[in-house]
């Protein structure tokens, strides 16, 4: 072979092998799993992608031109990698482009500290230089291997068609594996994408995503009815059943009484008069017009109204989860989880951090334009949210949050919930209430707040807190340092990161201590509802974050987290001190924070339609489906994990219909795309005007 040859072809090649180097150590440093059915497909692609970019450097004409061309092409390659890396192990999932795009100059104003701990160490200086590691050798080394002969136009051809033909045989190999060929069209999620095929790959389907728009191609389905073993009592074969019933001879008969009865309750749909035939059609609003419209709508129940009139505190605490509950470190909490509504299996679905988490317990929708999600409603009319249901109803409302007001847009968006009073937060009045430390006090902001709105009732208040934020370490994070001796006594049951995890979330347990002393002495205990979860899973306890990767996670819940529901389990308080001295109200079927909305509403007595949420009362006949981003979901019958394409039924006994596990996933990807509809057509503005 000559010499010009062989360097043609080490330099075609060199492309494809920087890329899966890029691809397996993004893979083998955040989610792990290179022993996989992807892996194949990530190989092929990186092989095609880059012949592409050997083609884009073969076009200079010198070798020292290819040379820098090169360089410059791996170095900024390598940049998106990188960055990927060190948003995985800050906030323990990728970044889609909308999130980057959404709150990446947030992220780097707003937690600078954390950045600079995050590259500045060990492990973040050995990732870069590991990240920059081709940049350097093709610049030292790499000028000798490029051809000197510019490529001719033959070669450039085949590169292409080998490129085209790579790719092709990829997406056709996908036809044959239904999971990621599903994962490559209707069920595309970034976190999946990036985790099956390769960084590469997941942007430009992303990108695909955001040129295409929602997909508003609705599938039909029919709910599945499940049949369960029959409980009616059997009779023996020789018992005969007549009209006429013989006593005992010591029977007697109860005299007739004619006590007044209360009369039966009249259900009646939970819908508004909205007519779907006499509106738009063959549009994507059309199209939703039509969706909503063969909906099912939920039904009134015996807790309709049950909150009606009532104030609302609804709080978002940063971080929260279901283990911070414990009767003896946070009693407070404790009461207000068994004494209120008891939630046994709830899930607060992760996929753009606290901001999604927050549009998800706000909104009732899942964030589909990630990080973009919240930040795209400033304009539009949000007629769903508690604070305009509410605020239609006179009540008195406002937003609270203790970090910077402008953080994700707030001084844009959360103005535009419907509380009467706006919102303030660290920049806009806040600051005054607040001592200048890190993470800001719950408690300082509720004793700061609370005069402003106790009197002025019906009020509807909105806290984000901050005191759960990460990092936990005892010497850097002022509010575990504060309630470190609280948690002493947990030293050889917890690690000292979960503890200051424990400790942290101590301020939130004596924040709400505080609120049901003050509503107590105002005398409205018994009048006022508190909702609270949290925004995501405590992703500052790992470094890396990868499923199966967690130590801390897994050692403060109590088991090893494996799976995105194991991950996103978490907690619902719904509260309201006349619910106390009533019966408990259990919860036990699957729900998660999109269900909150429709809840609250029903609980509250407005005028909403069901069928425009994607959640459900939790408290109607209306069966219960947990789902999430990633098209992994959760029903009373089983969950599924559509990575695997994997179904694990609840009772292997029990017999489902054969299309059971198709017919959850097609209600799934049709409740995801109108998630997707309604927040990029501003679909309520158009239903219900200004």
């Amino acid at each position: 072979m000559k010499k010009n040859t062989l360097h043609q072809l080490l330099a075609a090649l060199l492309f494809p092998v920087v890329l899966l180097y890029y691809e397996i150590l993004l893979r083998v440093t955040t989610v792990g799993g290179l022993i996989q059915v992807g892996t194949v497909f990530m190989v092929v692609l990186c092989g095609a992608y880059g012949l592409v970019c050997w083609l884009l450097t073969s076009l200079f004409p010198s070798r020292k031109g290819r040379h820098i061309a090169s360089v410059c092409l791996v170095t900024l390659t390598a940049l998106p990698y990188g960055v990927e890396y060190f948003i995985f192990r800050q906030f323990g999932l990728f970044y889609d482009l909308n999130t980057i795009t959404g709150g990446a100059a947030d992220a780097l104003t707003g937690f600078t500290g954390e950045l600079i701990k995050l590259l500045f160490n060990f492990n973040g200086i050995s990732m870069i230089i590991l990240f920059l590691l081709p940049a350097i050798l093709l610049a030292v080394f790499g000028r000798r291997l490029l051809p000197a002969e510019k490529t001719g136009a033959r070669r450039r051809i085949l590169a292409v068609l080998l490129a085209l033909l790579l790719f092709g045989g990829a997406r056709a190999g996908l036809l044959l594996n239904k999971p990621l060929n599903l994962l490559w069209t209707s069920q595309y999620n970034y976190q999946s994408a990036v985790g099956s095929f390769g960084l590469l790959t997941g942007i430009g389907l992303d990108i695909r995503d955001i040129i295409e728009g929602p997909d508003s191609n609705f599938e039909q389905v029919d709910i599945p009815v499940i049949t369960t073993p029959s409980t009616e009592t059997t009779l023996p074969d020789d018992t005969t059943v007549s009209d006429e019933t013989t006593l005992p001879e010591d029977t007697t008969v109860p005299e007739e009484t004619t006590e007044p009865t209360e009369p039966p309750l009249v259900f009646v749909p939970q819908v508004m008069d909205i007519d779907f035939a006499s509106l738009t059609a063959g549009s994507t609003i059309g199209e939703l017009n039509a969706y909503v419209a063969a909906q099912t709508p939920s039904m009134t129940n015996e807790y309709t109204g049950l909150f009606k009139g009532k104030n609302l505190i609804f709080i978002t605490a940063e971080a929260f989860c279901a283990e911070v509950i414990r009767p003896d470190l946070t009693p407070t909490l404790y009461r207000l989880a068994t004494k209120g509504i008891q939630f046994t299996d709830f899930y607060q679905p992760s996929g753009a951090g606290t901001t999604g988490g927050e549009y998800q317990n706000i909104f009732g929708m899942l964030p589909t334009n990630g990080g973009m999600s919240f930040k795209n409603t400033h304009d539009a009319l949000n007629y769903f949210t508690i604070g305009n249901q509410l605020n239609r109803l006179g009540y008195w409302g406002k937003a609270y949050h203790n970090n910077d007001f402008t953080y994700y847009d707030r001084h844009m968006t959360h103005i535009n919930l419907g509380y009467s009073e706006g919102f303030m937060g660290y920049g806009n009045g806040m600051e005054q209430f607040l001592t200048n430390q890190y993470p800001t006090s719950d408690l300082e902001m509720v004793a700061a707040t609370m005069p402003e709105y106790i009197n002025n009732q019906p009020f509807n208040v909105y806290y984000m807190t901050f005191s759960g934020h990460s990092g936990y370490y005892f010497n850097s994070n002022a509010l575990s340092a504060k309630h470190a001796d609280r948690v002493a006594h947990l030293e050889g049951t917890y690690s000292t990161l979960v503890r200051g995890y424990l400790a942290c979330q101590l301020e939130l347990e004596d924040t709400l201590t505080y609120i049901l002393e003050q509503l107590e002495a105002a005398g409205i205990m018994d009048d006022t509802v508190i909702c609270m979860t949290g925004d995501h899973f405590p992703y500052g306890l790992d470094n890396d974050a990868a499923l199966g990767q967690l130590p801390y996670l897994s050692e403060l819940y109590g088991y090893n987290v494996t799976t995105n529901l194991d991950k996103d389990h978490s907690a619902l308080i719904l509260w309201s001190g006349c619910l106390e001295d009533m019966e408990p109200i259990v919860v036990d079927s699957p729900t998660s924070s999109l269900d909150i909305l429709p809840t609250l509403s029903n609980l509250f007595g407005t005028e909403y339609d069901s069928r425009l949420l994607p959640g459900r009362d939790v408290l109607s006949d209306t069966p219960a489906l947990v789902f999430t981003r990633n098209y992994d979901w959760k029903t009373e019958y089983g969950t599924y994990h559509a990575n695997y394409g994997m179904f694990f039924p609840a009772d292997p006994d029990l017999e489902l219909p054969e299309d059971y596990v198709d017919t959850i996933a097609a209600i799934v990807r049709n409740k995801v795309r109108y998630c997707a509809g309604v927040l990029d057509t501003d679909y309520f503005r158009y239903l219900f005007g200004e």
